[in-house]
């Protein structure tokens, strides 16, 4: 390579600065390895460990891109300076550290890329016996809350996709699912299209990390077995039931198991699904839209992350439920290994830790799903563009059941998303919440209070006039009037009236005076408290009192 290919080369594979990856000029090694903290190798090489792992390239111009070549090695070579590292970054997984070197064939001039492996799970690296963390491109100790992340982190050890299985061989996957594989791995690898086509069946199992040495793992079978291979699991299963059921009585109108190889079952299980067109009439149109009831990805995504995902030890199926006109349920077995959901979607670089880490990097190649947290929050961008709920998760019993609604179920809610096209995605979680009338913390009530976005008492928070005044629909506006309801002086200051006007009233009165008032955010029976509370605060006050004849009067 000259001076110019290796740019080029650092130009495609490590395009930006960011949260893995930083260029570094650094002529001088001998003092930049390990020197001051904060602004030396070992200081970034903790910060990138201490995110999901990257590289630094050292001996390039900032932001150019142009080759300097480091100048003054010291003492150093490539062992050496991996020994140093070692002894300067405590608790770096040193094994997976590499140095590549390359050289300009004109100039001479040398380039290192720094390979820095992610952190062990709850062991932070530290340099200068402080650990370090990047936010984008920039290098700062470690915040509590990313140092609570990381020792809070599950440790998976064992991986069931990773493990050979003796007696299969290259005969027991399927030719077409095969031929897919490459397709999409061509997709994945555009530039290697001529050298990928010219490969054999089994060179290319190989190079996509789906077999190794020729060998084939659990996680081939599952992708790319023959349905008739599927006893090389036993005792595991690796299939899909996809079972479609009427919404108002969960009565079972359609099943199918969908076998190996799971690669085409998902195209299988899409065609299955009754996605039909849905009409959505949008606030500032009088026109109908007309849209697929849900979104392509947001069916493959799911799915794709619970083959991923999968406890294939518990040997179970992974089941998809369609309920007519109105969601899908996708379950698999095994615990959610993301701190949650929020994290995975508000974070630009969100943790990742696999179960099937050979599976995972397998179906990464073969354009099945990303690794960089993207999908998921890419769904919830999805929901929130049709103006439908954002998807829910949950992880009870020890699996992860993701919900993905295909309609709108609260025309308000839809109508405040249309008028109000800044609220962040974090937010509109929020918000979703409160329209699903779900708990939200004392934070995140103080946080929408504070942004005057919800009113009400704990637990029944509405949307405030915060954001109802920002649309034009008159019937959102006359339902917040409606939640918001009045304050307990209006109330009492109606009984009171009452009594005057009628001289008693039973409790079943004062019941058909105040129940069609108080706020529709109330059951019947916290309806029945407040109408309690009011009439023991008047009775307290001495203007009211319960009689011998059971009615309640004015005190005279």
């Amino acid at each position: 390579m000259n001076r110019q290919d290796i740019t080029e080369y650092i130009r495609i594979q490590y395009p930006n600065e960011n949260e893995g990856c930083d260029w570094k000029e650094y002529k001088n090694l001998k003092n930049s390895l390990c020197g001051h903290e904060g602004d030396d190798v070992v200081s970034y090489i903790s910060a990138i460990s201490n995110m999901n792992g990257g590289a630094i390239v050292l001996g390039i111009q900032d932001k150019t891109l142009e080759v300097i070549g480091i100048q003054n090695f010291g003492n150093y070579n490539i062992e050496s300076a991996k020994a140093k590292i070692a002894e300067k970054c405590r608790n770096l997984p040193i094994e997976d550290l590499n140095i590549d070197e390359l050289r300009a064939e004109d100039t001479d001039q040398i380039v290192w890329i720094i390979t820095v492996p992610k952190h062990k799970a709850k062991l932070p690296v530290y340099a200068h016996n402080k650990a370090w963390q990047r936010v984008g491109d920039s290098l700062i100790e470690m915040r509590e809350e990313r140092l609570k992340t990381i020792l809070s982190e599950l440790e998976i050890t064992d991986d069931w996709s990773v493990e050979i299985i003796p007696d299969a061989s290259i005969e027991d996957l399927d030719a077409d699912a095969i031929e897919k594989a490459r397709k999409e791995y061509i997709i994945r690898n555009p530039y290697r299209k001529a050298e990928i086509l010219a490969w054999d069946n089994a060179k290319f199992l190989d190079k996509a990390k789906v077999t190794i040495n020729g060998k084939i793992t659990r996680a081939a079978l599952v992708l790319l077995g023959k349905e008739e291979s599927e006893h090389l699991l036993n005792p595991y299963v690796a299939c899909i039931r996809w079972s479609l059921r009427s919404l108002g009585t969960n009565q079972n109108k359609d099943y199918e198991i969908l076998p190996m190889p799971l690669l085409l079952s998902i195209d299988r299980l899409y065609n299955k699904v009754r996605n039909v067109k849905y009409c959505l009439v949008r606030p500032e149109s009088l026109f109908p839209n007309e849209m697929l009831r849900y979104d392509m990805f947001n069916i493959r995504e799911p799915l794709n992350n619970a083959i991923a995902h999968q406890d294939y030890t518990k040997c179970a199926r992974i089941e998809v439920v369609e309920f007519e006109d109105s969601h899908i349920i996708f379950q698999n077995h095994g615990m959610f290994l993301p701190q949650s959901v929020e994290n995975v979607v508000t974070k630009d670089c969100p943790e990742s830790v696999y179960r099937n880490r050979f599976l995972v990097e397998a179906m990464r190649n073969l354009n099945m799903i990303e690794t960089e947290g993207g999908g998921i929050k890419k769904m919830f961008i999805n929901q929130r563009v049709r103006l439908f709920p954002l998807p829910e998760y949950d992880f009870s019993d020890g699996k992860v059941r993701v919900t993905i609604i295909g309609k709108v179920i609260d025309e308000n809610f839809a109508r405040i998303l249309t008028e109000n096209p800044d609220i962040s995605l974090e937010e509109i979680m929020l918000l979703d919440n409160v329209q699903k009338r779900k708990l939200i913390s004392d934070e995140q009530a103080a946080f929408l209070r504070k942004n005057k976005f919800i009113e009400g008492r704990k637990p029944h928070f509405y949307l405030s006039h915060g954001v109802v005044s920002k649309t034009k629909d008159t019937g959102l506006k006359s339902q917040y009037i409606k939640n918001r309801s009045f304050d307990d002086e209006y109330f009492m200051k109606m009984i009171v009236e009452y009594l005057k006007k009628f001289g008693k009233a039973s409790r079943k009165d004062i019941d058909n005076l105040l129940m069609n008032k108080l706020s529709d955010v109330l059951n019947v029976r916290q309806k029945n408290n407040k109408i309690d509370y009011q009439l023991k605060k008047l009775k307290k006050a001495g203007r009211i009192r319960f009689s011998e004849d059971n009615f309640w009067v004015l005190v005279e």
